[in-house]
């Protein structure tokens, strides 16, 4: 592995996770957003010999004042303050990955990796900054260690310092180096991890939960949900029978070993009155609020210890609707989600039994809701009174005569109100066929073609067409939008209610029992149309669940499951104690097992100390070695000065022998040897032995004597 390449990699990384967990976000300006990608782009084709050119050093020193300048613009004109600091954080880092040269630079790019980090926290990225947070713990150990062995590397460089065969410092050469980190290197650094994400799991659950909603950026746009407005258009909700975007995850009670993978739910959300012969509406629409003093809005009666208790966890929509099973007596909202220093839900309940609630920002909503025991009647009203009678039995004007004769048709004679919805619901899901094309939607009189021409259609045509014959009759009815079911996640142990599971149904009203529920769409195709390939849903299921565990476990760790977290752990201590002392051993044994422990202790300190004896003796630490080395070979060359043959700073021992050998010194051969033997020692890792080293400076030693018999011998020659 290149040292500079694994590097660079790495700083890279954790830049792109930085910008990530802003981009994910979605409250960047688009532009910035585009800016950012573009500059990514651009900045990782470009070559390292054009980031150092005189353009890139120009865009480095003109772009962050330009960027500056218009940023404080937009905070002039009105801008949130958060995302302006944000987006210019951002740019400033693709600036900075164009424009780096050298170590210092690299630790600019980690340090903004990390503010852009933090800031990710403010604006919220739900389960993509999760990702971003794991894969950045896991790379910046690894991260800082390389960038202050490259900062050493330079350093070094700078003063003037030289490599162990006295070449000065080559950065490049380094850089390209395999030798310098290896794969267990890696993964030991990268392992560092661990004990950060231990460390800073410790803090999150220890640190004290404040307010601090002056710093959060409305982290979720609401998604917009056909059905649920004050008016809704025959067909709306036929047209998101496909949409797999997910609206809510509901735990329906204690839930059996295998629960089943579909489970209708019959989740209502609005009713409406008025029908004008091509949308419904709400005729009056006058809701009553209720302040969360209290969080728990008894419906019919107050909860009892024998309700079934079922979760909802609403995900942010529009309209803001509190969607229950029809049996529902009570519910309460949960709490445990809301940030500090928010206001609470303002609980809206409409004429028509319709729930809203309203909260600042664009959060969703958790809450428990209370239905009876199964075979126990929920209480409640059974009577009408004459204004909302006279309501539910509202025709359209237009309404054809052969639908009141289909009405009489169907039924037969039969007097019983519940006997006759029956009769018409079992006539509907036999004889007419379901499609989502709505061949009657464009026609002027859409349920009249429905029920007499087409005999096709979706949802929305039967719950239509039922309550308009039922209202012939005189028997009371609405149209109810909601929800028909879930689908299981046996990851997360919940049903995933999605946008392709609305629905649309008929509540009846039964002298004496109340409202009703009939579904006069065949049971088989009321469900979602989704897709069934296995990889795709248990991929989904699994980000699901994960995304839950994220938004409940940490972005909703507040103040009450921290206390809760710190009582559970006492009561754990308490236990142990306890524990401890049930099983507490008598003195005897107690001196028994410290005798042992005392043995075991004092045993291994008699092998350790073998052992190191042991070591000691097998020969000298390879420092030591080294540095006995290195002074037979100072020795060889305060002799090579009496020779004046001194070795220039700038050149190695090898180079330098060679050298005199091929300057036809009469003592070349004999230096080269000597110096072979010391670089393949200090080196090539072959320790001389005692009688080697005697042998190294006895040759030394007799440099000086060669060279005196040859003086003398040259000088008798020059004198005969």
């Amino acid at each position: 592995m290149r040292f500079g390449l694994v590097h660079r990699l790495m700083t890279d990384a954790l830049a792109l996770l930085g910008l990530f967990a802003l981009v994910a976000s979605g409250k960047l300006h688009p532009v910035a957003t585009g800016l950012v990608i573009v500059g990514l782009i651009g900045g990782f084709l470009l070559s390292e010999t054009a980031k150092q050119g005189r353009v890139m050093r120009a865009v480095g020193a003109f772009l962050p004042p330009i960027f500056l300048a218009v940023q404080l613009l937009r905070l002039f004109l009105g801008a949130s303050p958060i995302p302006i600091v944000v987006e210019f954080a951002a740019l400033l880092q693709v600036v900075r990955l164009a424009t780096r040269r050298g170590a210092a630079h690299d630790h600019q790019v980690i340090l903004l990796a990390l503010l852009h980090l933090i800031a990710g926290t403010v604006l919220g990225g739900g389960l993509t900054y999760a990702a971003a947070l794991v894969g950045f713990l896991m790379l910046t150990p690894g991260a800082l260690v390389l960038s202050h062995l490259r900062r050493e590397v330079e350093g070094n460089y700078r003063q003037g310092a030289r490599d162990r065969t006295g070449m000065p410092v080559d950065v490049p050469r380094i850089l390209r180096s395999r030798r310098v980190i290896d794969s267990r290197f890696l993964l030991f650094t990268c392992s560092l991890a661990l004990p950060v994400f231990l460390t800073t799991a410790l803090l999150f659950l220890a640190f004290p939960r404040v307010g601090f909603a002056w710093l959060v950026v409305s982290p979720i746009e609401p998604s917009r949900v056909v059905g649920f407005s004050d008016r809704v258009d025959l067909g709306g909700v036929g047209t998101i029978r496909t949409d797999p975007t997910l609206v809510m995850r509901v735990l329906p009670g204690p839930l059996p070993e295998n629960p089943p993978h579909r489970k209708n739910l019959y989740l209502r959300g609005a009713a409406f009155d008025r029908y004008d012969g091509r949308a419904w509406e709400r005729s009056v629409r006058v809701p009553h609020q209720r302040e969360m003093g209290s969080p728990l809005i008894p419906l019919t009666r107050y909860p009892r210890a024998s309700d079934e208790i079922w979760r909802i966890e609403l995900e942010p929509i529009q309209p803001a609707v509190v969607f229950l099973p029809g049996e529902a007596v009570a519910f309460e909202v949960v709490e445990e989600n809301r940030r500090p220093g928010r206001a609470r839900p303002l609980i809206q309940i409409g004429l028509h039994g319709e729930i809203e609630y309203s909260a600042s920002g664009t959060s969703g909503l958790a809450y428990q809701v209370f239905l009876p025991a199964k075979g126990s009647r929920p209480g409640g009203g059974a009577e009408l009174s004459q204004a909302l009678a006279e309501a539910y039995l509202q025709l359209p004007s237009n309404l054809s005569g052969r639908v009141l004769d289909l009405a009489h048709q169907w039924v037969e004679g039969e007097r019983d109100p519940a006997a006759i919805a029956f009769k018409i619901q079992e006539r509907l899901r036999a004889e007419y066929r379901y499609d989502l094309s709505s061949p009657s939607g464009g026609t002027p009189d859409p349920i009249d073609h429905f029920l007499f021409e087409s005999k096709a259609g979706h949802c929305e045509f039967y719950s239509t067409a039922m309550v308009l014959l039922l209202r012939t009759l005189g028997i009371p009815a609405r149209n109810v939008t909601g929800f028909v079911g879930g689908t299981y996640n046996r990851f997360g142990n919940f049903y995933a209610v999605r946008q392709g599971d609305a629905h649309s149904w008929v509540e009846v009203f039964l002298p004496d029992v109340g409202w009703r529920r009939f579904d006069p769409t065949p049971p088989s195709l009321s469900q979602a149309l989704e897709r069934r390939d296995s990889t795709w849903l248990t991929m989904r299921e699994l980000m699901e669940a994960l995304a839950q565990g994220w938004d409940r476990h940490v972005v909703g760790f507040d103040l009450n499951q921290q206390m809760g977290l710190l009582g559970k752990v006492r009561q754990e201590i308490s236990r142990g104690r306890s524990l401890a002392r049930d099983l507490a051993p008598s003195q005897a044994k107690l001196k028994m097992i410290v005798g042992v422990i005392v043995g075991i202790v004092a045993l291994g300190g008699v092998i350790f100390l073998i052992r190191r004896k042991r070591r000691a003796q097998g020969g000298e630490k390879p420092e030591v070695i080294s540095l006995r080395t290195i002074d037979l070979y100072k020795r060889l060359e305060r002799v090579l000065d009496s020779l004046g043959l001194s070795r220039p700073l700038t050149t190695p021992p090898l180079r330098h022998a060679q050298a005199i050998v091929g300057a036809g010194h009469p003592l070349g051969e004999e230096i080269l040897a000597l110096t072979n033997l010391y670089v393949r020692t200090r080196f090539g890792g072959e320790p001389l032995t005692k009688r080697e080293e005697q042998d190294f400076l006895a040759r030394v030693t007799a440099l000086k004597a060669k060279n005196a018999v040859e003086r003398a011998q040259a000088e008798r020659a020059a004198s005969a």
